[in-house]
């Protein structure tokens, strides 16, 4: 269960609360509102899926956005979100739990992928230094 999972199933129990009467009446509609406002947290913040298909970015937070002239995600993992890590702290979760749970992982490239990979690589010409011109070269020439 990765942080996003466990989120959502501490709101899921705060509903639950909530349908069995545990609040008392005047806090039940702020309760309400909390989990509705927590649910639309979660819905921004989760794994991007349009970056799923990327072995890079495939855990990066949707909801955090990218950043810099790549577009790399501002957050990689979405357990390292900082509206996620906040919203884990409202509904009380400790050090032990944090650490306990599990880190959202590239998913395991297909065989198609990996055979277009290994194709890539042995395309790909290695850069050598050797055939630089010698007028081009500095006076702390390493080939």
């Amino acid at each position: 269960m990765d942080l996003h999972t466990w989120i959502t199933q501490q709101v899921d129990e705060v509903e639950r609360l909530i349908e069995e009467g545990e609040y008392p009446l005047s806090q039940d509609d702020g309760v309400r509102r909390r989990c509705e406002a927590d649910r639309r947290i979660l819905a921004r913040h989760r794994v991007d899926p349009d970056a799923a298909d990327s072995r890079l970015f495939a855990t990066a937070c949707e909801g955090c956005g990218t950043e810099g002239e790549c577009f790399d995600p501002v957050t990689d993992n979405v357990n390292d979100c900082p509206e996620l890590l906040d919203l884990a702290h409202a509904h009380g979760i400790t050090p032990d739990v944090l650490a306990g749970l599990d880190r959202p992982q590239p998913p395991e490239p297909t065989p198609a992928q990996k055979r277009r990979l290994r194709e890539r690589a042995r395309l790909t010409v290695p850069i050598t230094t050797s055939d630089v011109p010698e007028a081009l070269r500095g006076p702390r020439w390493k080939p």
